[in-house]
């Protein structure tokens, strides 16, 4: 770690990536080394696996290439992927990519109109999907100039192969030759909270400098014959994106989990050493293991296990670690109740890769107390998915980690994180202005993060720079803070800490349909519905216990205040929830403003509007 003059911190050293260093080149590289060894494990839908070495895959990238030369795509043709996490999306990102073409990812839960906004803007000229499904709602807003859209299950693949005769692998390399680290390879259009989503230009050079810094500094962990991770992330999000190139990159093996609803089975039968998972996960795996405890003794034995591991989790980040009598607590709740919970996660699990929000303090504790090392990062679209990182030993709960090497990050005077380096992009495509907006320099990128920086060069996220709020008293109040010590409650589904402009700190919550049925029972009472159960006097004093807690950790003026109960949930489908499974928290403050407003007493009257006016003019001459 190295500190630089101008306040920024950075590690050396850095890949220096050539003018024809290029994603493709990774997976080709790894297959002239250990053309054997295997890289992706298929897993069909009857539960038989089919192995594929890196030589293999190789070819299979290279026949496509052909497929799609013969189809007519030509260098520097945007082609849309529209498909849930699979070997499918992954071959076609690697042949596209091969020839010159940019890969244009669409999220599955894109809507009509988002994705007609994608096709015209980034100009494509073909769309894959994988059913008839996608295919004819992609039809329904297709641009004059999109030639074609070809699902998987009607036969795409097929029509790839058929396409390659008369094309040779000569005209694949001769393709390739012409491409360019330079180059775009993927435009990503961002789940923005309002307004069209922007298309972040990334380049070959971004996805090769950040899969080469990841392995500098994770070689353990996902660069071993060892290494077996299992996607279930959507790789239209870049950070499972630029995970599948750098485990292709290794010596892993890359198994695929379209479904999250087979996610289990999958891992059972995969067996990864490694799961790469966004907080949300974590969060339902400990309240289903919570949950499935129920009442009685059981439920006070994993209370009582899962305070024991994150104690001891506590105690290991300090000089001297846990103590005789925390080891021997520790060793007993393993046998009483973790080692259960690891056995879910199956036998080879080693490591959890946490990342796209930030984690709650007390579940990043639980988990690590539990025997696996936690590894959380830091990053966005526009940074190629992780800017900072973890290193092992040296992950200490709460932070983020470290840059990664050819990076710099430095927090400025009102606690923004400012970042430059390989990984940031050149800018967001077509949209000069808005690239200004966030590099006005043209050099560091403003995130919109608050964070700060220790002495030993470790990132710590505290919040959203636009999220902060600030009370009718002028108090600051950061909403992640209690947000993230509600974030592991059993009812809780999602929570919304409000009171911008307020006279003090409110919440709002909905309940967690999954959990409510076993909670119900463990506490005696009759099963309802979310709607039903808000209004039960268990409920809402379990949750005031919770809120009390959470207040625990913060002054009176930030104290949540007053809370309610709002009758909705927030889903992908709906639109609150990104890809990435993090809360649209502006659309949310918009679409239930009434609800915020019946916190406070209701909304503002025009009549009490008039009346502040008529005071402002009476004590300053003018109105405000």
């Amino acid at each position: 770690m190295k500190r630089m003059r101008d306040g920024s911190y950075t590690i050396k050293p850095a890949y220096k990536v050539g003018d024809r260093d290029i994603v493709p080149d990774l997976l080709a590289n790894r297959a002239i080394k250990h053309p054997h060894q295997v890289a992706v494990e298929q897993r069909s839908s009857v539960g038989s696996s089919r192995c594929l070495s890196a030589g293999e895959l190789q070819r299979q990238v290279e026949y496509t290439a052909c497929g799609l030369i013969g189809l007519g795509v030509e260098r520097g043709h945007a082609v849309a992927i529209l498909a849930p996490t699979s070997y499918e999306w992954l071959l076609l990102d690697l042949a596209l990519l091969s020839i010159g073409a940019v890969t244009v990812p669409i999220y599955e839960s894109d809507s009509a109109s988002q994705i007609e906004h994608i096709l015209t803007d980034a100009h494509v000229t073909r769309v894959f999907t994988a059913t008839t499904q996608q295919a004819e709602l992609v039809r329904s807003v297709l641009p004059p100039f999109t030639l074609a859209v070809d699902a998987f299950d009607q036969g795409a693949l097929r029509k790839i192969a058929r396409a390659a005769a008369g094309v040779t692998i000569d005209d694949v390399e001769n393709r390739r030759s012409t491409v360019r680290s330079s180059d775009i390879a993927t435009i990503i259009y961002t789940s923005g909270t309002t307004g069209k989503p922007k298309g972040v230009a990334l380049t070959h050079a971004n996805f090769v400098a950040t899969v080469q810094g990841a392995r500098q500094i994770l070689g353990d962990v996902i660069d071993s014959p060892s290494t077996r991770l299992l996607l279930f992330l959507p790789v239209a999000h870049v950070l499972a994106r630029l995970v599948m190139h750098v485990i292709l990159s290794g010596q892993g093996v890359l198994g695929f989990s379209p479904s999250v609803k087979n996610l289990l089975p999958d891992i059972k039968a995969f067996k990864p050493s490694v799961l790469l998972v966004v907080p949300r996960v974590l969060e339902k795996v400990y309240n289903a293991a919570s949950s499935k405890a129920g009442g009685g003794v059981k439920g006070r034995m994993f209370a009582w296990s899962a305070k024991q591991a994150r104690t001891y989790s506590l105690a290991s980040d300090k000089a001297f670690g846990p103590g005789p009598l925390k080891r021997i607590r520790h060793s007993i709740a393993d046998v009483l109740v973790l080692r259960k919970i690891r056995s879910v996660l199956g036998p080879n699990l080693r490591y959890i890769v946490s990342g796209g929000a930030p984690l709650a303090t007390d579940l990043a504790h639980f988990y690590a107390g539990m025997g696996i090392t936690l590894i959380q990062g830091y990053g966005l679209s526009e940074t190629t998915g992780p800017i900072a990182v973890q290193h092992i030993g040296k992950n200490p709960v709460g932070a983020v980690g470290l840059p990664l090497p050819g990076n710099f990050i430095k927090i400025a005077k009102d606690g923004e994180i400012l970042v430059r380096g390989q990984s940031v992009m050149p800018g967001y495509y077509h949209l000069p202005e808005q690239t200004a907006e966030v590099m006005p320099d043209g050099t560091w990128f403003h995130t919109g993060d608050l964070g700060s920086i220790d002495r030993r060069g470790q990132l710590t996220i505290t919040g959203r720079k636009k999220e902060l709020i600030v009370t009718a008293g002028g108090k600051n109040v950061s909403p992640e803070v209690l947000e993230d010590s509600l974030a592991t409650h059993p009812l809780i589904a999602n929570v919304i800490v409000v009171g911008d402009q307020r006279p003090y700190v409110g919440a709002l919550f909905t309940l967690d349909a999954d959990m409510l049925p076993d909670w119900l029972a463990k506490h005696d009472l009759a099963q309802c519905s979310p709607t039903e159960a808000a209004d039960l006097p268990a409920v809402r004093a379990s949750l005031e216990r919770a809120v009390e807690r959470a207040n625990k950790a913060v002054s009176r003026a930030e104290s949540i205040r007053k809370f309610r109960i709002i009758d909705a949930a927030f889903t992908i489908e709906n639109g609150y929830v990104t890809p990435s499974m993090k809360l649209r928290r502006r659309k949310v403050l918009t679409d239930y403003a009434y609800e915020i407003d019946a916190l406070y007493g209701g909304p503002v009257s025009a009549e009490k509007v008039e009346k502040a006016e008529k005071r402002c003019f009476l004590r300053f001459g003018k109105k405000k």
